[in-house]
């Protein structure tokens, strides 16, 4: 575990109690910590910052959809290890002939299968006590990526292919492990109960503005506390794809570029819509909206 003490957030991201209660929790008992929530509530913020703000290596896997344990943890190179297999033959047939000069693998050994192993962040931020690993949106992944982990959560280590070296580390030494999810398929039951979890809730407005305020400090109050209003009005209308914390944070970096009247009248008419919604529906009915809103004088 990076460390033993609570960490309740930096300059640059806000942790509340309970998530830092959890992450705390989840590094004292060198376990992972699941996160599940919203798209763009600071799900994958959380390892980032914690690495940056203490100065920790991390080590980031983004989970797709043809996502393999091998990629993340190490597979081994068999197109280079057959290179170099020849070119020994080459050098050996060389040596025969009396030349000299040999071929070059750069190195490496075809007797050390090690020297074709290729680490994946797994395999990095197990072997690198006290740093940091994301393994980012892991609701992507085929179905059995999270059941092949649980020998990995479960012994603390991962065995190398074709070399069978073993990589491990103890519970004081676990990297501190962020699993995020934004629940597009349930997780087997037995992964969870390998992870300490928790759900990130979507912040109330008074979050919110503590939020903002930590990207830009130096904001316009009456800029932000209105286009928060705005956010949050969206928000409550029922969208194929509400906004996240990250769309209003564009939204108000994008408004902030402009002088603060100009900037006004631009959040007023919703100018630059596409940052906070994604769909052609969701654009047409807030449009449909605010033509047929009554105007104030």
């Amino acid at each position: 575990m990076a460390l033993t003490t609570i960490w309740t957030g930096s300059e640059a991201y806000l942790c509340d109690q309970e998530l830092a209660q959890a992450f705390h929790t989840a590094r004292v008992l060198g376990m992972p910590l699941l996160i599940e929530g919203e798209p763009g509530t600071g799900k994958t913020e959380l390892p980032i910052q914690f690495a940056q703000s203490l100065d920790l290596d991390l080590f980031v896997y983004p989970v797709g959809s043809k996502s393999t344990v091998e990629q993340f943890v190490a597979r081994f190179d068999h197109v280079k290890y057959l290179r170099d297999s020849q070119i020994e033959v080459l050098n050996a047939q060389r040596d025969e002939k009396g030349l000299a000069q040999k071929l070059s693998t750069g190195g490496r050994s075809t007797e050390n299968l090690d020297d074709y192993v290729l680490l994946g962040p797994g395999a990095k931020a197990y072997s690198k006590p006290h740093s940091v690993l994301l393994i980012d949106e892991i609701d992507k992944a085929p179905r059995e990526f999270p059941n092949d982990l649980l020998y990995a959560l479960s012994h603390r280590k991962f065995v190398l292919p074709e070399s069978g070296k073993v990589i491990s580390s103890t519970e004081s030494d676990m990297p501190a492990i962020v699993i995020t999810s934004n629940r597009e398929q349930e997780l087997p039951t037995a992964f969870k109960g390998r992870c300490i979890y928790h759900y990130i809730s979507f912040p109330e407005p008074a979050i919110m503005e503590k939020i903002v305020a930590k990207h830009f400090p130096s904001a316009n109050e009456e800029l932000v506390e209105k286009a928060i209003q705005m956010f949050y009005q969206l928000r409550q209308l029922g969208l194929e794809r509400a906004p996240s914390t990250r769309e209003l944070l564009n939204w108000l970096k994008y408004l902030g570029t402009f002088q603060h009247s100009e900037a006004l009248e631009k959040l007023l008419r919703m100018d630059g819509i596409g940052v906070l919604l994604k769909t052609e529906a969701d654009i047409q009915r807030v449009k449909k909206r605010n033509t047929n809103r009554p105007q104030s004088n």
